[in-house]
């Protein structure tokens, strides 16, 4: 899934190449994606795009006082064209393309909303307001900003009796950190997934904030400049221990271990964040019983 680091590089690259352009045409190919119905998304034809944000993990296109919020989900992607097919796109179970944007100009390029795999989760959303979109408006604070500080996040953690782990990944809580990142911040912190926040100690909730915004900041100059078909191979590339289960810790040289989950998983360091110990996989101990 794209999270803060993909999101902010895709925000800095459709900049480039959507900013004072007019919008030819809008086709939505799979319903299921569009979120909202008033405006139509033709609305945004014979528009000109204005600024492109982020929100979280959210991308806003403004376009004539009306906002394309796009969240790509877990297999969600966007891909730009520098000429798109002239005929129009047809719906069928097998094309992964959701939603088109073209702009006018002799090359006809723009971009292709699309998603992978059966469970669908890419949502598209025109609203005259981000804050309409109920999951912007739900956003906790966004750790990159710049008044992000400390005494701010010491203030998040403190009456959270849940583990670090799930208190990292809460949009309402914090914006942009999924998954994979939440994992890195973890390993870069030293720290163990199953520790509760508001056990921290000073000392400790200094070391995560610390390991929050550097490995943040690190992936977003990792994926800086790159083309949007680059961001998924980058973000991979630049992981330390998420998806890299029975592989050398960099730091330690230990074996990274994985707890699974039903929908998900998280990757750690024994000897990096747990003092040697394994954590708990309930899933895995049922199936050796």
């Amino acid at each position: 899934m794209p999270e803060l680091p993909e999101v902010e590089a895709l925000t800095a690259y459709l900049s480039e190449r959507l900013t004072g352009r007019v919008i030819a045409e809008v086709r939505p190919v799979a319903i299921s994606a569009l979120k909202t119905y008033d405006p139509p998304v033709t609305a945004l034809e014979g528009r000109t795009v204005g600024p492109v944000v982020r929100h979280g993990k959210f991308l806003d296109i403004e376009a004539g006082g009306l906002h394309l919020v796009i969240h790509l989900a877990r297999a969600g992607w966007l891909r730009w064209k520098e000429s798109l097919p002239a005929e129009p796109p047809r719906p069928s179970a097998r094309n992964p393309l959701a939603l088109r944007v073209r702009l006018e100009g002799p090359d006809g390029d723009g971009f292709d909303l699309t998603e992978a795999g059966t469970k669908k989760g890419l949502a598209v959303h025109l609203v005259r307001d981000a804050a309409e979109v109920p999951g912007v408006a739900r956003l906790g604070p966004d750790p990159l900003a710049p008044d992000f500080d400390l005494a701010r996040f010491r203030a998040l953690l403190g009456g959270e009796r849940r583990r670090i782990k799930g208190v990292l990944r809460d949009q309402t809580v914090l914006a942009g950190v999924g998954n994979a990142y939440s994992d890195e911040v973890l390993h870069a912190a030293r720290m163990s997934p199953y520790k509760l926040a508001a056990d921290l100690s000073e000392e400790e909730t200094v070391r995560l904030f610390e390991a929050l915004g550097s490995t943040l900041r690190e992936a977003v100059e990792r994926s800086r400049g790159l083309a949007a078909g680059e961001l998924k191979a980058e973000k991979k590339l630049g992981l330390r221990v998420h998806g890299r289960t029975g592989q050398p810790c960099p730091v330690c040289g230990d074996t990274v271990r994985e707890v699974s989950f039903a929908d998900s998983s998280l990757q750690y360091c024994p000897t990096c964040q747990t003092g040697g110990k394994p954590l708990a996989d309930r899933r895995l101990s049922r199936l050796l019983k």
